[in-house]
C-alpha cells in the first residue's frame, strides 16, 4: 500500500513525553527469558554468556540504568573530564528522544487502531476482544521499538564512524526481543543495550559509544523487520507517514531508508583500457556516467531525461569470460572518480547474492530492502545485478522458485507502475550471459541493451595479451623476448569511440532469417523513410513473435532518443565545474539542447531510425532463438555421447 497522509508530529508533544523517556533511562528492570539465559557459547569470555549471566541480586530481575552506565563510562574513559563529554552526551540525548518520539508513535497507534477503547473496556472483553487486544498490543510495541530505534540511527548515522565493522563483529546480537507490551518492550531493549555498554570489551573510546549504539539499534530494527509479517492490524501504520516538525525525520510505515544509506560496497578500481574489445559496452557505459553526472539536486531530475537520453535500466550481455564482472568495474570505478572530483555523493549498490530466500514472502522483503534505496534523491546510485538470470529467471519455466517469482514482481513494480520513482540518479544494470533466461516482462523493462562480447579482432587478441605479459617485463626488463607488431601501439585499440556511429557499420539489412523476411516483404510495399514502413513491419514482427508489444516499441524509441544525445560533454565541463555540472538546471538543460543540435547536423533521422530497428528487432530474434537452440545442442550432445558410448561399449564386447 501506498503512503497516502502525512501526520505531523508535533515538537511541543514530544517535549511533554521528555520525562517519561528519562525515567526509562534513569532505571528499568528485566527478568530475563529462560532462553536468552541459557545462550551459552564456548568461549567462557564470551559475550553472550556475560549477557546470559546478566542478572542482578533477586534472581533473574535485574535494574539497570543507562544514565548511570553511561556516567561510569565517562569516569573509565576520561576521568579528568568535569562536563560529560560530547559524544556521551549526544548518545544519551539521541536515546532520550528517540524513546520520547517512540511513545507518541505508540499513543498515535493506540487510538488510530481503537487499542485506546479495548483497553478502556479490558475487563468487559469476550474471548475475541481479548485476542485483538493482545495483538493490537504487540502491534503497538514493535512499530513503538521501530520507531525508537529509526529516530536512534537518524539522530547518530551522522556522528558514527563511516566503517561500524570491528563493531559489527565484537556484537553478538540481541539475545531477546519482546513486545509484549509497550513497558516490556522499552525494558528488555534498554536492558540488554545497557548490559553491552558495561561490558569491558564492547567500549574503548567515547566514539566507541556513538558506534555501538548505532549497532545496537540497526540490530534491534532487523529484528523487528523479521518479525512484522506476523503482526496483525497493522494498516494503520503502514496508510501514513509521520513527519516531525522543523526537522527532516519521518516514520514512513516499516519503511527503514537507513538500510539504503547502506555504504557503497567496495569494488576494484578498473579503467576502461584494461578492458580489452567491447567497444559497444564501453561506449554505453561511459555515456551511461556522463548522463547520471548531469543529475541536477536541487530540482531532483536529470536533464538527459527530458532530452530522451536516460536509462533507469539498461543491459549488458554476451558469452562467459568477455568482461562483465570487470565492466561493473569500471563503471563504479568512473562514476565514483567523478562524483569525487565534483564533491558529489555516490552509491555503488549491486544486488546481494543472498537474495532469494527459503521464507515464503522473504524474497520479496528482501528485494524491497535492496530496491528502496534507489528511491533516495540525494545521491548518484549505480545498482549492476551480476548473472542477472539467477534472480530473474523466466517464470513460466519448470522448477522456477516461489522466492524469484517475488523477487520479479517486486522489480517489475518499482521500475514501473505506481512505485516507480525516477529522479534520473540511478541506473540498474542487468548483466548476464544467459538474456534469454530472463523474464519477458523484465526484458520488456530494459531501455538500453549491448553486447559484451570481449576481443574480436587481432588487436584485441594482441593488447589482451600485452596486458599480461607487460608486467613480466617491467619486473624484468628484457625477459620476453619477442618482437612488437609492426604500425600498430599496443591499446590504441582499446580507446573509447567518438559515438555509436563509429561503432556501428552501416546496418542495411537485419542478419536473423525471420526478420529478414518480414523486412524484405515490407521493402516491396513501403520505402524505409514513410512512417507506414515501420507501423508495418511492426505488425509483421508481431505475428512471428507474438510477446513483441507496444512496449518493444517504446523501448526502440528510447534506442533512437539515445543515438539523438550520442555527444560527448565538453571536456572541460569536467576540469572546470562551474562551466557546467554547477550551474542550475535550466542552464543545463539549455547547454546540452545546444550540443544536441550541433551534433545532429551529421546524422539522418531515418538512416539511425532504421539502423535501431534492425538492432533491436535482430536481439529480440536472438533472445527468443537461443533457449531453444541451446536445449536442441544440449539434446544432440547428449546423443552424440550416447552413440560414441555404445560404439565403445561394443568394441569392447567384439574384443
Amino acid at each position: 500500500m501506498e503512503h497516502n497522509s502525512t501526520f505531523p508530529i508535533k515538537q511541543n508533544e514530544i517535549d511533554m513525553l521528555r520525562e517519561e523517556a528519562t525515567s526509562y533511562i534513569k532505571n528499568i528492570t528485566w527478568e530475563q527469558g529462560q532462553r536468552a539465559r541459557n545462550k551459552d557459547n564456548d568461549k567462557e569470555d564470551s559475550i553472550l554468556l556475560y549477557l546470559s549471566r546478566a542478572k542482578g541480586a533477586n534472581g533473574n530481575t535485574d535494574v539497570v540504568s543507562v544514565s548511570k552506565t553511561i556516567l561510569s563510562l565517562k569516569k573509565r574513559l576520561l576521568p579528568e573530564s568535569v562536563a560529560l563529554p560530547i559524544l556521551l552526551n549526544q548518545t544519551l540525548y539521541a536515546v532520550q528522544e528517540g524513546l520520547a518520539l517512540g511513545i507518541w508513535i505508540k499513543d498515535s497507534y493506540y487510538d488510530a487502531s481503537g487499542l485506546s477503547s479495548l483497553s478502556e473496556r479490558k475487563s468487559a472483553l469476550d474471548n475475541s476482544g481479548k485476542r485483538e487486544y493482545e495483538s493490537k498490543m504487540q502491534t503497538a510495541s514493535a512499530f513503538m521499538l521501530f520507531s525508537t530505534a529509526y529516530k536512534i540511527l537518524h539522530d547518530l548515522k551522522p556522528v558514527a564512524s563511516d566503517d561500524l565493522s570491528v563493531m559489527k563483529n565484537k556484537f553478538a546480537g540481541i539475545p531477546e526481543v519482546s513486545i509484549m507490551s509497550p513497558l516490556k518492550s522499552f525494558s528488555c531493549a534498554l536492558f540488554y543495550y545497557d548490559k553491552y555498554l558495561s561490558h569491558p570489551e564492547m567500549i574503548k573510546s567515547d566514539k566507541d559509544v556513538v558506534d555501538f549504539t548505532v549497532v545496537y539499534f540497526e540490530a534491534l530494527i532487523d529484528e523487528i523487520q523479521l518479525r512484522k509479517s506476523t503482526l496483525e492490524y497493522t494498516e494503520t501504520i503502514t496508510d501514513r507517514t509521520y513527519k516531525l516538525e522543523n526537522s527532516d525525520f519521518a516514520v514512513s510505515g516499516w519503511n527503514n531508508v537507513f538500510a539504503g544509506v547502506a555504504k557503497s560496497i567496495e569494488f576494484n578500481q578498473i579503467q576502461f583500457e584494461q578492458i580489452v574489445g567491447n567497444r559497444d559496452a564501453k561506449h554505453f557505459a561511459r555515456r551511461l556516467t556522463e548522463r547520471m553526472l548531469s543529475y541536477d539536486f536541487t530540482e531532483k531530475k536529470n536533464p538527459f531525461q527530458e532530452l530522451g537520453g536516460f536509462m533507469p535500466v539498461f543491459m549488458g550481455y554476451g558469452i562467459p569470460g568477455t568482461g562483465k564482472s570487470m565492466l561493473i568495474a569500471a563503471i563504479a570505478t568512473r562514476l565514483k572518480k567523478h562524483c569525487t572530483e565534483l564533491d558529489i555523493p555516490f552509491l555503488f549498490h549491486p544486488m546481494p547474492d543472498t537474495l532469494i530466500s527459503t521464507f515464503q514472502g522473504g524474497s520479496a522483503e528482501k528485494m524491497v530492502e535492496w530496491m528502496k534505496p534507489l528511491q533516495d534523491p540525494t545521491r548518484l546510485i549505480f545498482a549492476p545485478i551480476d548473472d542477472a538470470e539467477n534472480n530473474l529467471q523466466e517464470r513460466t519455466a519448470q522448477g522456477v522458485s516461489a522466492g524469484v517469482k517475488e523477487v520479479i514482481g517486486v522489480f517489475l513494480r518499482y521500475t514501473e507502475g505506481a512505485y516507480a520513482v525516477n529522479y534520473g540518479n540511478s541506473s540498474i544494470g542487468l548483466f548476464t550471459n544467459l538474456p534469454e533466461m530472463l523474464d519477458k516482462a523484465v526484458i520488456s523493462r530494459v531501455q538500453g541493451r549491448f553486447k559484451i562480447d570481449g576481443a574480436r579482432t587481432d588487436h584485441d587478441f594482441l593488447d589482451q595479451d600485452h596486458l599480461w605479459w607487460r608486467k613480466l617485463e617491467k619486473t624484468m626488463p628484457g625477459f620476453v623476448n619477442m618482437d612488437d607488431p609492426e604500425g600498430y601501439n599496443y591499446l590504441d585499440d582499446q580507446g573509447l569511440a567518438k559515438n555509436m556511429g563509429e561503432i556501428l557499420n552501416a546496418v542495411e539489412k537485419p542478419t536473423e532469417e525471420r526478420v529478414l523476411e518480414a523486412f524484405d516483404k515490407n521493402e516491396k510495399l513501403h520505402e524505409d523513410d514513410d512512417h507506414m514502413f515501420y507501423a508495418h513491419l511492426y505488425k509483421e514482427i508481431q505475428k512471428i513473435f507474438p510477446f513483441f508489444s507496444s512496449r518493444d516499441v517504446r523501448n526502440i524509441q528510447s534506442a533512437i532518443s539515445l543515438r539523438l544525445t550520442d555527444f560527448d560533454l565538453e571536456p572541460d565541463w569536467f576540469e572546470y565545474p562551474e562551466k557546467y555540472f554547477k550551474k542550475d538546471y535550466d542552464t543545463k538543460f539549455n547547454m546540452l539542447q545546444e550540443l544536441m543540435k550541433a551534433n545532429m547536423k551529421g546524422l539522418n533521422f531515418s538512416d539511425i531510425r532504421k539502423q535501431e530497428v534492425i538492432r533491436y528487432l535482430d536481439n529480440v530474434a536472438t533472445i527468443a532463438d537461443t533457449d531453444f537452440k541451446r536445449k536442441v545442442d544440449k539434446r544432440v550432445n547428449e546423443l552424440n555421447i550416447e552413440l560414441e558410448a555404445r560404439d565403445q561399449f561394443d568394441k569392447l564386447n567384439n574384443d
